[in-house]
């Protein structure tokens, strides 16, 4: 997906939420556990019911590969349900040199087709152009997060501090056209400053919701000209809801959240 498509898809749904699918086979409705893959079963149902709410699905690859080939299976099911105008996020967070990266590249993007992946910039330059060299696919660079050790290494270097050095760095790599940003939404401020040294880019937020986020908070200090952000709500909506009516309390969920945004779009 390009970034024309992406931008037209936030306009047209009035939307900007990416759903994270952090499926985890202990929190999902019991009675989902008689399916022959009740990971893939969730997944679907969550879909279904928010699709035409989101712009964007992503599924945090650890909740699958923990599983074995069973859970890489899932995950190719799920891919291959979710509506091709949906956005599609590896959030896989991988960061290696060469043919490493290269094949991290081909795993993600050919074998399962993600339109993204979300990359580790600390080894550099040969590390993430890898995965920059396919048609209209993304690379999403951790710049700011939203964890409790996040500012261990990305504030380190006072009036300057290293997470400015690395987007500065990187948007030398690719244009705002294929490459986004990680940007925690619990710190306001430190949106802001992306926003200065980003004025393009999307930024890929998470921590809206059970971490503390707010969407007023992002929207205000984060949108750019045209949005330029992908909003990640994961446990707030996804497990909404426990019993039977579980997808209807993930749209319902995912409803206030969109609310929320429209004001803004």
């Amino acid at each position: 997906m390009n970034y024309a498509q992406l931008v037209n898809q936030i306009y047209t749904k009035k939307s900007c939420l990416c759903v994270g699918l952090d499926t985890d086979p202990n929190k999902i409705p019991k009675h989902l556990l008689d399916y022959e893959d009740p990971v893939f079963e969730f997944n679907k149902r969550i879909i279904d019911a928010t699709s035409d709410l989101c712009v964007a699905y992503k599924p945090n690859i650890a909740f699958y590969e923990c599983l074995g080939p069973s859970g890489w299976e899932s995950l190719r099911k799920t891919i291959e349900y979710i509506p091709k105008e949906n956005f599609t996020i590896a959030d896989a967070k991988r960061g290696d040199i060469g043919n490493t990266a290269r094949m991290y590249a081909k795993t993600f993007f050919d074998t399962y087709n993600f339109d993204s992946i979300t990359i580790a910039p600390y080894m550099g330059e040969d590390s993430v152009t890898p995965f920059l060299e396919y048609k209209d696919k993304w690379g999403i660079l951790l710049a700011v997060t939203s964890n409790k050790g996040g500012s261990d290494f990305q504030q380190f270097g006072g009036d300057k501090p290293l997470f400015k050095e690395v987007v500065e760095k990187a948007n030398s790599w690719a244009t705002h056209e294929q490459l986004m940003y990680v940007v925690g939404a619990t710190r306001g401020e430190l949106i802001a400053d992306m926003r200065k040294i980003a004025p393009k880019n999307f930024f890929l937020v998470p921590g809206v919701g059970a971490q503390g986020g707010t969407v007023e908070d992002v929207m205000k200090h984060g949108k750019s000209d045209e949005i330029g952000l992908l909003i990640n709500s994961s446990r707030g909506i996804i497990y909404a809801g426990s019993d039977e009516n579980f997808a209807d309390q993930a749209r319902d969920s995912a409803k206030k959240v969109v609310e929320q945004m429209k004001h803004f779009i």
